[in-house]
């Protein structure tokens, strides 16, 4: 297991904390996600899901939700 950090602009409002997290926490080889105070927490299996493609999966819908990704961990 591998977990990767996202920093983004601004604290997710709870309903958009919960749509990202029923969105991507589904995905195959995602084991957790955990959307609070300005940062989302991704835990995955490498052997299912590639680091690379999770956060670009990842990004793109955080910013689809209006907000900004400030810096990748």
């Amino acid at each position: 297991m591998k977990t990767s950090y996202i920093k983004v602009q601004k604290e997710f409002c709870a309903e958009c904390s919960l749509a990202l997290m029923h969105f991507i926490g589904r995905m195959k080889g995602v084991e957790s996600i955990s959307a609070e105070e300005g940062s989302v927490a991704l835990t995955f299996n490498e052997t299912e899901i590639s680091e690379e493609d999770l956060i670009r999966i990842t990004r793109e819908n955080i910013e689809k939700l209006g907000y900004q990704v400030i810096d990748l961990q």
